[in-house]
């Protein structure tokens, strides 16, 4: 068989400037192996959707290298095509390569791009826009504005500080949520539409997601006080804070996400961005984006 054709499309800035450090061990096994790897490094997110579009319509595998940032941008440009997406994990989080179990081991990860076989994941449409990993709306999206604005810490240590200061410092917001038609009016944190289990830098927000079964994990953090939030940050860890009473789970294929408090505005989320402001309308796009990654796990036995 034919070695593939590779075009890896780079984000210069992830993970303090890691991305090319990281592609250039496993291009050169790539290499080795007899593939061709092609490197374009993007200048922003609508470069990189271009750069990923052109790649794939010349029958290439496109990679994403960097962060969630940059893999659900490249990812969600190939969503609803034939195109193969490969993952390189190169960033901060690397949250949607953690639910897909794709390994960051240079030798593994070549094989996997090398020999795998596509798989069918499902994305999201957020207010139109392709998202991969989950959208949210409330304290993480606002943590999540803090880190990107400190130029001072990296990596989890600017999410960290973001949350504190945007935990400290949180209103309880009042959410209308919308899943398939069912509404919930709810006081408290977050709310979180999620096709990945994982976001905000290896947390387990919703450890029940499956990226292939149609369906968003909508997890509902409601108020309490803020001691007993902290709390439930650190079991986002192990995904055991869906056990405590404020932690409400829902599942459907759409979801609408707004306020109900006349003049309140807060961002929503999406794979580490802030594509803009409540309301957001999340929909579940199933099997659109082929990926280079593990078999899934089949689960617990019937």
């Amino acid at each position: 068989m034919k070695p593939r054709t590779f075009t890896a499309v780079v984000n210069p800035t992830a993970g303090g400037s890691a991305s090319a450090a990281t592609l250039r061990p496993l291009a050169r096994l790539l290499r080795e192996a007899g593939a061709e790897v092609a490197v374009e490094y993007s200048r922003g997110l609508e470069h990189a959707t271009a750069l990923a579009r052109g790649a794939a319509g010349a029958g290439h595998v496109v990679l994403g290298v960097g962060g969630d940032g940059m893999v659900g941008c490249v990812g969600g440009a190939l969503a609803g095509t034939d195109a193969v997406f490969g993952i390189v994990p190169a960033g901060r989080g690397n949250d949607f390569a953690r639910q897909l179990g794709v390994p960051g081991d240079p030798v593994e990860l070549a094989a996997l791009l090398l020999e795998g076989e596509p798989r069918a994941v499902d994305t999201i449409e957020a207010n139109g826009v392709p998202v991969l990993g989950s959208v949210y709306a409330g304290v993480d999206a606002v943590a999540n504005e803090n880190a990107n604005k400190t130029r001072l810490l990296r990596g989890s240590a600017a999410y960290y500080a973001g949350a504190l200061r945007a935990i400290l410092t949180w209103r309880p917001a009042d959410y209308r949520i919308t899943v398939d038609g069912q509404v919930y009016e709810r006081r408290g944190y977050s709310v979180v539409a999620a096709n990945s289990g994982y976001y905000g830098f290896g947390r387990h927000i919703a450890p029940d997601a499956r990226v292939d079964d149609g369906l968003l994990d909508v997890v509902m953090i409601k108020h309490a006080p803020k001691s007993l939030f902290f709390k439930v940050m650190r079991e986002l860890e192990d995904g055991s804070h869906v056990r405590r009473a404020q932690v409400e789970v829902v599942r459907g294929r759409e979801v609408r996400i707004e306020l109900t408090t006349p003049g309140r505005i807060l961002p929503y989320g999406a794979d580490g961005e802030l594509p803009g402001e409540l309301p957001v309308t999340a929909r579940v796009m199933p099997g659109a984006l082929r990926v280079l990654a593990p078999a899934p796990d089949p689960g617990p036995a019937a």
